[in-house]
């Protein structure tokens, strides 16, 4: 462990060097450190347990002012993206996550493309099933809902939740890894923006090799909206 302004940090690189090419192998794969992961996978839960607890801690009118903000500021990358005719997949709200379901029914009632993830197995890639207001929802792994019979289709745009972010707008979400494996194989590469409140903000997220950074963070705070 490494005492960091007084706080104790595993022994890893603040942030990972440009493309990690000291962190790889003849054959190109990263070479991955077992001790320093070892201790960034438990940093992480534990900084992953204190961020949810604090965020369901949060009051409701807050959470709900800060959501309203956020979908403004979405407003505004979609529009100033380029992204034609975007397929946007948002999310179904857990654990105190930004309530974005009437901005979907905004984007949807605009003649938007909305689709929600799925998370069809561990460790796989999400896919991505297209919503409509009213659509009969099913339940997948954790029960989250989704739409049973919604059109498979493939964002332009993804927003995700955040359970922690960093200035490098590495996104730190629940351990699962569904976000990262998605990213890595979805062609065309998607407009990606993290969401979420400001007290999610870390120094870093102590980034990994697999770990994809978001091409945006957004906040329902002025001065946390990042664009890497």
């Amino acid at each position: 462990m490494k005492k960091i302004a007084g706080e104790e940090f595993p022994a890893a690189r603040l942030s990972s060097p440009p493309c990690m090419l000291d962190e790889l192998r003849e054959d190109g794969t990263p070479l991955v450190d077992p001790e320093q992961a070892r201790d960034v996978a438990h940093w992480r839960k534990a900084e992953r347990e204190r961020l949810i607890k604090a965020r369901c801690s949060l009051d409701a009118q807050y959470r709900a002012d800060q959501t309203l903000v956020i979908a403004r500021k979405l407003e505004e990358i979609l529009a100033a993206s380029g992204v034609t005719a975007p397929a946007v997949s948002v999310y179904w709200p857990i654990r105190g996550e930004p309530d974005l379901r009437p901005w979907m029914h905004t984007l949807s009632q605009a003649g938007v493309r909305v689709a929600l993830p799925v998370a069809v197995a561990l460790a796989q890639p999400l896919i991505f099933r297209e919503w409509r207001p009213n659509a009969r929802l099913a339940r997948g792994l954790w029960k989250i809902p989704y739409p049973a019979d919604g059109e498979l289709i493939v964002p332009r745009v993804v927003i995700a939740p955040v359970v922690g972010f960093d200035h490098a707008c590495y996104r730190l979400g629940y351990g699962g890894g569904f976000f990262d494996r998605t990213l890595a194989q979805l062609k065309p590469k998607p407009l990606t923006i993290g969401v979420g409140y400001p007290g999610a903000e870390l120094r870093t997220i102590f980034p990994q090799p697999h770990d994809i950074p978001m091409d945006w963070v957004v906040t329902g705070s002025g001065t946390l909206q990042f664009q890497c």
